[in-house]
């Protein structure tokens, strides 16, 4: 059974899910930042999905980078999973700015977090959930 790691539960804020991966909003107002993971259990690469959830993670997370690049107007998107912080497979989509605190280099570890206030952080899921509604087959998780 699909549990989220408690880290990622820690530092992120549940938006909801699409049809393979729970959808996550760093809680970081320096960047719109989303985190997809994959509802399967004991999966810390991509390689160990099976194809069909391969092609499935890849076209989620097209997907979420074309909106989020619309939506936000970003210069660039950062897309990676790394893991080395936390084995559970998780894909990073970034949007980023070239004014940006951390540009150009990556936003890990360059500053701190700085969280969402309660009203900037429902903006933000408001953005998101419209987004979502208008793109995607998207499931609001209930928690």
């Amino acid at each position: 059974m699909f549990e989220l790691h408690p880290q990622l539960a820690q530092d992120c804020i549940t938006v909801g899910d699409l049809p393979l991966s729970r959808v996550l909003l760093t809680n970081d107002a320096q960047y719109p930042w989303l985190i997809l993971v994959p509802r399967r259990e004991d999966v810390t690469e991509i390689f160990e999905l099976s194809e069909g959830d391969q092609r499935q993670l890849h076209t989620e997370t097209t997907a979420v980078a074309h909106a989020l690049k619309d939506a936000f107007g970003a210069d660039k998107m950062n897309i990676a999973a790394l893991g080395n912080m936390v084995s559970q497979l998780h894909v990073h989509v970034i949007v980023r700015y070239r004014g940006d605190i951390s540009w150009p280099a990556p936003v890990w570890g360059k500053f701190p977090a700085v969280h969402y206030t309660d009203e900037a952080r429902q903006q933000r899921l408001d953005t998101l959930r419209a987004v979502f509604d208008k793109d995607f087959n998207f499931t609001e998780v209930e928690l």
